[in-house]
């Protein structure tokens, strides 16, 4: 579950390393983003060069979370630390690799640019 004021890893090589969540996107009062979700984060640290700076502000697709996420099946999936993809306005990513697994669960989301770019989909 990740709220306002999380800390996640960036997953891409877009450059940015470390953001925080500032905004939970997909309804008025929502509070808590799962995997799949999308949200409105600032960076706050990048590596030097980057096209994406520290204080930008970006969107983000969930991939990782630490919380447990119940699948149909009566399983759980969880991960060692929260994490997301930089994505543009309609869903792209802005990288071209991803880092580490992602869930199953962006398949049902329709992020399927993102599944196909990942080195392990668990």
């Amino acid at each position: 579950m990740i709220q306002m004021q999380s800390y996640l890893d960036v997953a891409d090589n877009t450059g940015a390393k470390q953001v925080q969540c500032i905004k939970v996107l997909g309804g008025t009062h929502r509070r808590y983003a799962g995997l799949g979700d999308i949200v409105v984060a600032s960076v706050k640290k990048s590596i030097a060069g980057s096209e994406v700076k520290p204080g930008t502000i970006v969107k983000g697709v969930i991939v990782r979370v630490k919380k447990n996420t119940r699948r149909s099946d009566g399983s759980y999936v969880r991960f060692d630390r929260n994490a997301l993809v930089l994505v543009d306005g309609e869903g792209n990513p802005k990288g071209t690799r991803i880092f580490g697994a992602v869930a199953r669960e962006l398949r049902d989301r329709s992020f399927m640019k993102i599944v196909s770019l990942a080195q392990e989909v668990i």
